[in-house]
């Protein structure tokens, strides 16, 4: 949560090393000097293409679409931190909340190729190049040392997507003129609160301009941000935070958001340095995020400091949609397919999840096992609110409501990249079309899937004329015996966990299908409990819903953007009769894939299990009580359940106890 005190803050700055001295900010950690004339960038593993360069299909377009038709396509019509926003012209927000919002509609609304809406965002990018000023300065605020420095460095992230699209010329000059001012501005007030743990999200944009133009004074930027910022690296060194965060004892270095987006920090850096340490630091963070906070979903709990492993803590939406995002980058600079398969299991568990299937209303934390969406005092949570896993406009805290846009259009924008060897790599897997040139040849590849629903992938290839060149095929660690047929020869076998290179001639059309054998796995997790997965998806308990609109005295919250609390109408505290052994035994129904697939009405696809009730695994202040350790003894009545995919549901339970 970005508390409104920070809009105004700065002119206090914390020294977190009188409590650990290993996180002082940075003072040329690595050999990098000033002005040195051999300092350059590592070259990225794979580059990601231009907005507009893929184009989603299938039920990735229905997906976008959805988006569109709710919340992120008409934020900028009825709430007011955007409609009347600063940046736009208005009297509200000048800080996050718009480039926030633009951080998401921009690429939605070029990947829909939505003429009403491209114009909209057309028309609001004239309006932020317009705030610019001679010196630099681009926010719309008055220009003070108590601005922290953040929302600069995020606004300059739609402004590239933006140039993308439409080659906007004007763009590069804005970007460098106001890394200039950066430049200038932090010699005299160094980096604080946000802008000091987010310094590395500038980096994005000084080695975008930095490849357009190789200008030194770029280079010598970053090295002096990295020496302002806080050291992440140092700090998950020595990670301290290895339980739940005390309750009210809120840090910048716990804060979920600043450490899903710090996983790319390390890598970042590696551009610049070529330390191997950098690129190793990537894996230790993540680790340690897992092993002490990992959920079920793919992500760690943070509601809205770390929170532990209980599968009843929160987490924030805004870190879901920048984790994805960090993983994007990751699998662009090191080329680890393990990152694709992370990025799918947020993507296709949690990103959905945390909205209502019409996405017209969405939570700020949500819960692995989220038995109840209410306003209630004294949650769990470390630091949130009391409404904030409910359904609504903007839950505990607006930060989630702007920043919401950018999960599944950025996913879009990042299913293929280009490669050194002068190829392409399929990153992550949906229906799509990508077109771009290879050799100077014009390349178009359809993919036509219904994965992650189902486990073939069909890709037909298309020439102007006669080429050879790689394709690059993501096979997910999770499968076994993955095929790849081409024609009539025999299917190939390629290994799970790494990029198959298939380099041929390519002529005409050629037609190639994948096959991703599904079989289901279970991982045990908080208290020994059991949760099922198949493909990328985790499965959840199906629970029966009610709806009830709540706030309706606050401004903003009439329909379809209204608050709601939902509540089970059918019971939910299971102990599953299944354990690794009995796997094989489960039987996965599927049905067509629907406008809705990420519901509970139109989950494509789900599996029947047998369960047992535990009465004494009750409900406690809204939440699931803590998890009976596995396995439990129990003797009731064998009920039959359904589970379904994790992304399809709004309440569930996903680590469930085992029997005896």
């Amino acid at each position: 949560m970005q508390r409104p005190l920070h809009i105004f803050m700065g002119t206090i700055s914390i020294c977190l090393a009188l409590t650990f001295p290993a996180c002082e900010p940075s003072k040329s950690k690595e050999s990098v000097e000033m002005s040195d004339p051999n300092l350059s960038l590592q070259p990225l593993d794979m580059e990601p293409l231009p907005l507009g360069a893929i184009k989603p299909s299938g039920w990735l377009m229905n997906q976008l679409r959805v988006q569109a038709d709710g919340l992120s396509g008409h934020l900028d019509e009825f709430w007011p931190d955007i409609s009347d926003s600063a940046w736009f012209g208005g009297n509200s927000d000048s800080w996050e909340r718009a480039p926030y919002w633009l951080d998401g509609a921009v690429p939605l609304a070029f990947l829909l190729d939505d003429e009403e809406l491209k114009n909209r965002v057309i028309r609001y990018m004239d309006m932020v190049i317009g705030n610019q000023d001679e010196s630099g300065w681009i926010s719309p605020a008055k220009e003070t040392a108590q601005y922290d420095l953040w929302a600069v460095f995020l606004v300059l992230k739609p402004l590239i997507q933006y140039f993308e699209a439409t080659g906007d010329e004007r763009v590069p000059e804005v970007v460098s003129k106001t890394l200039r001012w950066v430049e200038d501005h932090i010699d005299r007030r160094p980096l604080f609160n946000w802008g000091k743990f987010r310094w590395f999200e500038s980096l994005l944009s000084i080695y975008w301009m930095y490849e357009r133009t190789q200008e030194d004074w770029l280079l010598d930027l970053a090295v002096k941000l990295h020496a302002q910022g806080f050291d992440w690296e140092s700090f998950f060194k020595r990670f301290p935070l290895t339980g739940v965060t005390d309750k009210g004892k809120w840090t910048y270095m716990g804060h979920v958001v600043n450490n899903a987006m710090a996983i790319k920090s390390p890598a970042l850096w590696w551009r610049l340095t070529g330390e191997e340490s950098n690129r190793q630091m990537v894996y230790d963070m993540i680790a340690k995020q897992d092993k002490y906070h990992g959920q079920a979903a793919g992500i760690f709990s943070g509601d809205e400091c770390f929170a532990g492993r209980n599968p009843s803590q929160g987490t924030e939406l805004c870190a879901v949609v920048e984790y994805q995002y960090s993983l994007d980058v990751l699998l662009s600079i090191l080329g680890d397919a393990n990152f694709g398969d992370r990025l799918e299991k947020v993507t296709f568990n949690a990103l959905p999840a945390t909205f209502s299937p019409d996405m017209w209303s969405h939570q700020y934390d949500q819960q692995v096992n989220q038995v109840e969406c209410s306003i209630r005092e004294n949650r769990l949570w470390t630091t949130n609110g009391p409404e904030s896993n409910i359904y609504g406009l903007e839950p505990n805290f607006g930060c989630c409501t702007s920043n919401l846009s950018q999960g599944w259009p950025k996913f879009a924008a990042h299913l293929w990249m280009k490669t050194k060897d002068e190829g392409l790599a399929a990153v992550a897997y949906a229906p799509n079309v990508v077109s771009t040139h290879i050799k100077g040849v014009p390349v178009t590849i359809e993919v036509v899937t219904d994965y992650p629903f189902r486990e073939e992938i069909q890709f037909r290839v298309t020439v102007a004329e006669p080429l050879r060149f790689p394709l690059h095929l993501r096979i997910p660690s999770w499968t076994e015996e993955a095929s790849l047929n081409i024609g009539e020869a025999q299917p190939l076998r390629p290994e799970a966990g790494a990029f198959y290179v298939l380099e041929r001639e390519w002529s005409g059309t050629s037609e190639i299908e994948l096959v991703f054998p599904m079989k289901p796995r279970a991982t045990r997790r908080y208290n020994n409990a059991l949760t099922l997965e198949r493909g990328p998806l985790v499965y959840a308990l199906k629970i029966g819903e009610e709806w009830k609109r709540v706030n309706q005295d606050k401004p903003h919250r009439e329909l379809p953007h209204a608050d709601w609390e939902v509540y089970p109408t059918t019971p939910w505290n299971y102990a599953l009769d299944l354990n690794e052994a009995g796997l094989g035994e489960l039987n996965f129904e599927e049905f067509p894939v629907g406008d809705l697939p990420f519901s509970p009405e139109g989950a494509p696809v789900f599996v029947r299990v047998k369960g047992i009730r535990i009465d004494t695994w009750k409900l406690e202040n809204g939440s699931a009580g803590e998890l009976p350790r596995s396995p439990v003894s129990t003797s009731g009545d064998l009920h039959e359940l359904v589970l379904i995919p994790y992304g399809c549901t709004n309440l569930r339970i996903a680590e469930f106890p085992t029997t005896k």
